[in-house]
């Protein structure tokens, strides 16, 4: 049976808007220009982006999950294109090629509600995790071969979860006693056993399963390769715009923009020139109450703004 799953893009306006400049001169000049949704999901974002556009402007995709490649080819319009890779290859873009540029790090409520995709803990399903299914390792493949010692500091650093020790040390008892874990719900089950304190409200797996799918798919690896690669693809003025959704990346994307909208001096040369600055920050934004009440799944999100400086 073909089941459709909704998803409600978080910041839709907020993040088309923040492309764009002010002024109907500038948003004239600027909806001629280039742009890239470097996480596409299921194209919220992307479809509202190229309704801005005029003849001229152009939209670049990126997203690594097959399912949104191919929600993403039902798009004929000629301005469009999709790349079946992870935003990394931002790198692989022409030098300041790009006017705007989009990253929505959430996890699409298709991947975690569709319980063969094996993200949440609330459906029985294979504990897979991947963003990309034609390839890599599956958080069961990984959990299989794993030492204590490498799933306790995954879940400590990427889920900030301060019951990883015992919680690693569960699953590779069990592993030795009844075989690998290979569903959701059975490690759902075996972190509730283990884990006898949580904050009201939260899941006891909540924090094992985002650390073991951030680890599962690179994802802060490949979030401080892109932000990187931002500094080389976008204009001068060209604007960038991130939404996170957890503590780890808000924290990587603060400091990013933050380390480059300063001067640098190096304080062994104080009459030399400082390094110029390159970001311009410019907004941090939550969703409105309104947003959250209509789409709970949205109340964690943060959207920082800033836009390419000349060098």
């Amino acid at each position: 049976m073909d089941t459709t799953w909704t998803h409600a893009t978080v910041l839709l306006n907020e993040a088309v808007d923040a492309l764009f400049k002010d002024g109907a001169r500038e948003f004239a000049a600027a909806a001629d220009g280039s742009y890239v949704d470097a996480t596409f999901g299921r194209g919220g974002h992307s479809r509202l982006i190229l309704s801005r556009l005029s003849p001229a402007g152009r939209l670049l995709a990126f997203d690594k999950d097959p399912q949104a490649v191919a929600q993403a080819q039902t798009i004929t319009d000629p301005r469009f294109s999709i790349r079946h890779q992870g935003f990394a290859h931002l790198a692989d873009l022409p030098p300041q090629s790009v006017n705007g540029l989009l990253m929505d790090l959430g996890v699409s409520s298709p991947q975690i509600d569709d319980p063969a995709r094996g993200f949440s803990f609330r459906f029985e399903g294979p504990l897979d995790m991947r963003m990309d299914t034609t390839r890599g390792e599956s958080v069961a493949e990984w959990l299989a071969t794993a030492e204590v010692s490498q799933i306790a500091e995954v879940i400590r650093e990427y889920g900030e979860e301060r019951f990883a020790g015992p919680i690693a040390k569960a699953i590779v008892a069990r592993r030795q006693e009844r075989g690998p874990i290979s569903t959701t719900t059975e490690l759902a089950q075996l972190v509730a056993d283990t884990v006898k304190t949580r904050e009201s409200g939260q899941n006891p797996a909540t924090r094992t399963f985002q650390a073991l799918r951030i680890f599962i798919n690179a994802e802060l690896e490949e979030l401080q390769q892109a932000l990187t690669a931002s500094l080389d693809v976008l204009q001068p003025g060209g604007r960038l715009a991130v939404i996170s959704f957890h503590s780890l990346e808000d924290r990587i994307v603060k400091q990013f923009i933050a380390k480059h909208a300063r001067e640098e001096y190096d304080r062994r040369a104080p009459f030399a020139a400082p390094k110029v600055m390159q970001l311009q920050a410019l907004a941090r934004i939550k969703p409105s109450a309104e947003e959250v009440r209509g789409n709970p799944r949205s109340r964690s999100a943060i959207m920082r703004v800033a836009q390419r400086l000349p060098a």
